[in-house]
């Protein structure tokens, strides 16, 4: 995860946007230890900046986390990004690794909010990641190695910060989607808040763990927040 304090800065704003990275199964408020990422960016206005010596160790539903301060000096879309060091996860026999985003815009431009990064695996945004309603539909591409995924499978979930939202069932406790034939999802957020959506597909390399060469399951996530309808 990286959540940012402001999506959107607008005049008269705090110039100072605080972003904290983390590791979780965000709905269910079970947080996992996120060591330092092997690369933290920030792509403005057709520049890209390492911001991996700004990461300051804090924790996130009792697990290791970073945070970082960023300030924001001019009109632009910002989009902040981050690939995680190789995680184990014994329960699914693989490792893990999800390349990690999130749009912010400041001033009043929101150009450029759909220019793809170039990371392993990544969704571009269709619609705009930012200013967006409970409601409204978002929409992404998968891409992997720079191509569409065609019918990428999607897992979407809601960031329940303060852990009142209750799901039905566990079946509505993560939702998948699948995408069509160009790589395109869509999806409908039903409330307010930061929603994640995580493209999965596995590396064409494989990792050792105890001598033995095991499966990269790598994720292309990107975090949007929608605003409720006033």
């Amino acid at each position: 995860m990286i959540i940012p304090s402001d999506s959107m800065v607008m005049q008269g704003d705090n110039r100072k946007v605080d972003l904290t990275l983390s590791f979780s199964h965000p709905f269910e408020g079970r947080g996992m230890e996120l060591v330092k990422p092997k690369a933290f960016s920030v792509w403005a206005n057709g520049n890209t900046s390492n911001l991996l010596d700004k990461l300051q160790k804090t924790t996130v539903m009792d697990h290791t986390a970073w945070n970082a301060e960023y300030r924001v000096k001019r009109p632009g879309v910002y989009m902040f990004y981050m690939e995680p060091r190789a995680y184990w996860e014994p329960a699914e026999d693989c490792f893990i690794i999800h390349y990690t985003k999130t749009v912010m815009t400041a001033f009043g431009d929101d150009d450029r909010w759909d220019t793809e990064i170039g990371l392993k695996t990544e969704i571009v945004p269709l619609a705009k990641p930012f200013g967006l309603y409970s409601g409204n539909i978002f929409q992404g591409i998968v891409k992997l190695d720079g191509k569409k995924v065609p019918y990428a499978e999607v897992e979407v979930e809601y960031y329940n910060a303060d852990g009142k939202a209750q799901a039905p069932t566990d079946y509505m406790i993560t939702q998948t989607i699948k995408a069509d034939a160009n790589g395109v999802f869509s999806y409908a957020a039903p409330a307010a808040g930061w929603w994640g959506f995580a493209a999965l597909n596995t590396a064409d390399y494989q990792l050792k763990r105890d001598g033995q060469d095991k499966d990269v399951e790598i994720g292309a996530v990107i975090w949007v927040k929608f605003h409720e309808w006033k």
